[in-house]
């Protein structure tokens, strides 16, 4: 029987469990290439090693980190590995008040958190870079749209896609809930510093997996998800020309992409350490990066900081 223990948690989990949101987060230090001490093999597997590691938060990441804790688990029979969704707000708020070990997010910590300094407390493991873009249904005509074009749309400027060349159809905008990641990613990307006004609602879901089920089922509709969720019951878009593909992610030619973090204390307890050094080896970077649908770090031509400056490596 799997011992493959994962439970896709709504967004309100952290109220259910009477949590607020602690003002901490941020990269104290960082790691974004794979540790040479944690070889896929040796220092990441012990027979003696024990303990559960719980991760909570981007479901944009939750494939792979899904994948490698089912990995990790069979060469760790000791160790119990959760991983649980949420959104980014919610992996950053419950690492920072030491409920849950993993802290799972699409953007970096200073930008969920009340207090930047408080990311000292913290420790940023950057273990891949995920893709992101908007998918509609398929019966939607249109195939490219511009950054000025999505913008119209997730403002409630633009309505119809008629107006963009497309069949007379309304626009059907589903949003992820405040606090994803892949939300802050996207609108970073594309409304920039852009206001929504407050008379435009569209609906919202909690997790990636369910964006893709209400696109592929609602005629007209329009969203976003990592690259890890596409599949062929709904139709990625271009974007000024450029194709959705990992070679322009990692140019930047395609703008609309994010470094997946994984959160821990700045003292793991020897589980999760195991765990977060897994992660980094050849093991998940080698193959499970890519075979998930993911970009690895080390592919990058250029690097983004926290506060989305670009520069070529």
């Amino acid at each position: 029987m799997s011992r493959r223990s994962f439970v896709l948690v709504g967004a309100t989990l952290a109220s259910t469990l009477g949590l607020g949101l602690v003002g901490c987060g941020g990269s104290g230090s960082t790691s974004t290439s794979t540790d040479s001490s944690a070889s896929s093999d040796s220092s990441a597997s012990s027979a003696n090693l024990s303990g559960s590691v719980t991760a909570v938060g981007s479901t944009a990441l939750q494939p792979l980190v899904e994948a490698a804790a089912e990995q990790f688990m069979e060469k760790n029979p000791g160790v119990q590995v959760t991983v649980q969704g949420g959104g980014s707000g919610q992996g950053i708020t419950q690492i920072a008040a030491g409920s849950v070990q993993i802290g799972d997010s699409d953007v970096f910590a200073e930008s969920k958190l009340d207090n930047p300094d408080d990311a000292k407390k913290l420790k940023d493991n950057q273990v891949c870079v995920v893709g992101m873009g908007p998918i509609v249904n398929p019966d939607v005509t249109v195939d490219d749209l511009t950054l000025d074009q999505l913008k119209s749309i997730f403002t409630g400027e633009v309505t119809n896609w008629k107006d963009l060349g497309g069949s007379d159809e309304d626009i059907t905008v589903i949003n992820r809930a405040s606090g994803s990641g892949t939300r802050a990613t996207f609108e970073d990307a594309v409304l920039g510093d852009t206001k929504v006004p407050d008379s435009f609602k569209p609906q919202e879901q909690d997790s990636s997996g369910t964006v893709v089920k209400m696109v592929a089922s609602t005629k007209g509709a329009i969203s976003y998800v990592a690259f890890s969720y596409y599949d062929e019951t709904t139709k990625a878009l271009k974007v000024g020309g450029v194709e959705p593909k990992e070679e322009n992610v990692e140019t930047n030619d395609w703008t609309i992409w994010a470094y997946e973090h994984m959160y821990t204390s700045t003292s793991p307890d020897d589980a999760t350490k195991a765990f977060i050094d897994y992660m980094l080896s050849d093991d998940v970077q080698g193959s499970l990066v890519e075979q998930t649908g993911y970009i690895p770090i080390t592919g990058m031509k250029v690097t983004r900081d926290a506060d989305g400056n670009v520069t070529n490596k």
